[in-house]
Parts: C-alpha cells; structure tokens; sequence
C-alpha cells in the first residue's frame, strides 16, 4: 500500500471512526491492541546526610538571618551593638531549633557540680582533664551536661528543591 493511501485512509478512519485502520497500523508497526500506557516511573530521590543539615541550616536563615549574622565582619562594631543584635538572633534561632527539634540534655544535671560516670558511651561522655590511662573514672565535675537529639521533624523537601541554595538572592526591581 502507498504511503499516500494509508495516509487518507488513516485520516478518514480516525476523523469518522475513531480508530486507527489495522492496515496502516500494520505497515508502521502498531498493533491494534496496544498496551495501556505504564504510569511514568516515580524518580528515585536520593537522600544525603547532608541534605537535613543543609535544610536546618537554611531554615535558620530564613527565621533569624543566622548566616548573614556568621559571616558578616563583625570587628568594627561595638559591643553593646553585636549584644543587642545577639539577643535577637539567640531569640529566634532558639525558637526555630525547638519548632524542628526536640532536645534533651545527656546529663541532667547541674553543671558544675559532682556526677556520677554511668555510662562508657564515648559519643555521649567526654572525659576531661586528669583522666587515667585506663580511662575509669566514678565521678567527677560536670562541666557540660551535652545534648541529644530525641526527634527531629523537618519540613519534606520537595522534588526538585535544591538544598545547596541557603537563602536566595534578593534584588528589588524599581
């Protein structure tokens, strides 16, 4: 059959019929009965151990302008200006990590005062100053009580969101 023939023909077919005639779907290589079409694959998203980090760190940026606060030279400023400045950013960055994040101290303890060693833990227990060789110690001075984190509950990250990008660029159109 000529290509011009299948042509009107397929034309005339699928305008009045609604269908495409066997013949042309044939000569090209379709099959009447052709296959539901496959839902399009779901794309695996791959999760690094940075990307939580990266999030924490952007969201601190957006709720209290932590990294603009980090990397601007703060030298030339007074001390009562970086104090007032402190106040507010420890204020809102305080209320953005326990929105997210659930602390808890390792020691629940004052600090400053004798405790007891329970725990052999090396990730949860930092042994400081005389400490023997052997490393067995009962008791000493809690200096820092440490945190843990019990729950973290970030925002889901959408599909194509670029956790690399802190804070966008902002540029006011006049």
């Amino acid at each position: 059959m000529s290509r011009i023939s299948l042509a009107f023909k397929a034309f005339f077919a699928i305008l009045f019929g609604d269908r495409l005639p066997e013949a042309v779907a044939q000569a090209y290589g379709y099959s009447k009965q052709a296959e539901a079409p496959k839902p399009a694959p779901k794309p695996t998203v791959e999760v690094r151990t940075s990307e939580g980090a990266l999030q924490m760190l952007a969201i601190l940026q957006r709720d209290s302008r932590l990294i603009d606060f980090l990397m601007e030279d703060i030298s030339g400023y007074e001390d009562e200006q970086v104090g007032a400045a402190v106040r507010t950013l420890h204020g809102d960055c305080r209320q953005t990590l326990t929105r997210y994040v659930t602390l808890r101290p390792i020691i629940d303890g004052v600090e400053g005062t004798p405790t007891r060693v329970e725990t052999r833990d090396a990730q949860a227990l930092k042994l400081i100053g005389n400490v023997p060789a052997d490393g067995k110690v009962g008791q000493g001075i809690l200096r820092h009580k440490g945190w843990r984190a019990e729950k973290v509950d970030l925002p889901r990250l959408t599909p194509n969101q670029n956790v690399n990008i802190l804070a966008p660029a902002e540029i006011e159109v006049e």
